[in-house]
């Protein structure tokens, strides 16, 4: 008997073992009715159903997948109980690949998942002690159960990028795809428009600043006179949606993602007992408490309280908009000129007002609707090519009020991609085809490499790859 006929049978054994070990005996006098195996499924109390290598996947990890699916709206191609456990096998296959090239995620990525999750959750269920009570668990127990599925679930897809990293296809590649394709098959591009503002910030009174800078003093002498917690007053009162929930904690974190103001004192504190001065940044006041340092990255809790923009400021701030919006259709200046010098809006101001894109494949100026800011989309459907706006009001992705003028500069209507309008798009179609066949066969010839066990009653599945059964 040579090494892997050793170890094929050692697996073999254990799997046998833990099945039978699972089982539940003698449960009623009247015994259920038995598979074709003579066991009977429902005094089963759980059992290793596949083995990929040296990782089996139980039929708990089956119907705690299916669970999930059901809770997130999944609809699956096939039969659950077929396709869950092999969509289980893949992922092991995967993540044995993950751990011999060292690919890796970071807490962080996992923990900032496991948070919209949580998140997501509590919005669905209406409050956090809804959402226990559904899911009779407390939301420490949540997240613990979530982080390992949600890590393996980000080094899944990291192998799967690594994988396809190098995969690109030429225009001549592109053209010949597309040559004989039916008409119903080419992607439709939907309407895609590319905007220009320029806002003004309303002028936050003096008042209303120290208000906000006393109760930031009132916080850091509650904690000092021992009266509160920092989380817990993060949790009271701190403005940071993200992190309030957590009790102000950030988790580990480079300087460079941190705003300059926030990182220059948050990496210069020393001590976890003490809390830092008053910091102003771009999203408002804070105050930091540190909680550890890991080499270049910081973990500290802040509260996070953000001025309230007045009534009167506003109507200030959008009279003068008023006013730059008739200069600009009287011809004194134009759109371009005035978001370069009077916006103060950091992201466009330098690019002539004109709204930038991140996709997967890159930064773009085209937006489709639904990618644009609600109050942007709502005021530019409408809208003609060059056509400028009336003044009103949004909240910005620093959870600023400003008051805004926009411009649409161009719109492409929804229509049959085409080689000449269109080459992105039809490029991008033929390039994910491409890295769909290069998964597809790397996990075939993954399979039939790896020691595979399946039980007997998944063998008439029609599964997605070839191999399983051996």
């Amino acid at each position: 008997m040579n090494k892997t006929d050793i170890r094929r049978f050692a697996l073999s054994a254990v799997m046998s073992m833990l099945s039978l070990s699972l089982m539940a005996a003698n449960l009623t006098e009247a015994a259920p009715e038995a598979d074709s195996t003579g066991v009977n499924e429902r005094s089963i109390v759980d059992e290793v159903i596949w083995v990929v290598g040296d990782e089996a996947i139980l039929k708990s990890d089956v119907e705690a997948m299916r669970r999930q699916a059901e809770e997130e709206g999944t609809r699956w191609n096939g039969d659950p109980d077929c396709v869950i456990p092999e969509q289980l096998a893949v992922q092991k296959l995967f993540l044995n690949q993950a751990a011999i090239d060292s690919i890796e995620v970071t807490e962080s990525d996992v923990s900032a998942s496991v948070e919209q999750y949580i998140e997501y959750w509590i919005s669905m269920a209406g409050s956090r002690e809804k959402l226990e009570e559904y899911k009779k668990a407390s939301i420490s127990q949540m997240r613990n159960e979530l982080r390992d599925a949600l890590r393996d679930r980000q080094l899944t897809q990291k192998m799967r990028e690594h994988l396809v990293q190098d995969i690109k296809v030429s225009p001549a590649e592109v053209r010949r795809y597309f040559k004989d394709l039916p008409a119903d098959s080419i992607p439709f591009v939907p309407t895609e428009v590319e905007v220009q503002i320029l806002t003004i910030t309303p002028t936050i009174e003096l008042e209303e600043i120290n208000r906000v800078k006393d109760e930031l003093r009132d916080y850091t002498e509650r904690v000092n006179n021992g009266e509160s917690s920092f989380s817990t007053l993060a949790r009271l009162y701190s403005e940071d949606p993200g992190s309030a929930r957590r009790g102000g904690e950030l988790d580990y974190t480079g300087r460079g993602m941190l705003d300059p103001a926030f990182a220059s004192v948050a990496f210069n504190l020393t001590d976890p007992k003490k809390i830092s001065k008053i910091v102003e940044s771009e999203f408002g006041f804070h105050i930091i408490q540190l909680i550890d340092k890991r080499g270049d990255k910081i973990k500290v809790r802040h509260i996070l309280r953000t001025p309230h923009v007045s009534s009167d400021a506003i109507d200030k701030a959008m009279s003068r908009l008023d006013s730059i919006r008739t200069d600009i259709v009287d011809g004194k200046f134009t759109f371009e000129q005035g978001a370069s010098v009077i916006s103060d809006d950091k992201d466009t101001r330098n690019n002539y007002g004109l709204m930038s894109n991140v996709t997967e494949d890159g930064r773009t100026s085209k937006f489709q609707m639904q990618d644009l800011p609600a109050e942007i989309a709502k005021v530019i459907d409408g809208m003609q090519i060059g056509e400028i706006s009336t003044p009103f009001q949004m909240i910005n992705s620093r959870g600023k009020t400003v008051c805004v003028i926009a411009k649409l500069k161009n719109r492409v209507e929804g229509h049959k991609a085409t080689i000449t309008e269109d080459f992105q798009v039809m490029q991008n179609v033929v390039l994910n085809k491409r890295r769909e066949e290069v998964i597809h066969d790397w996990v075939v010839n993954k399979i039939k490499s790896t020691y595979v066990r399946v039980n007997d009653r998944y063998k008439n599945c029609n599964f997605e790859y070839q191999g399983w059964i051996k």
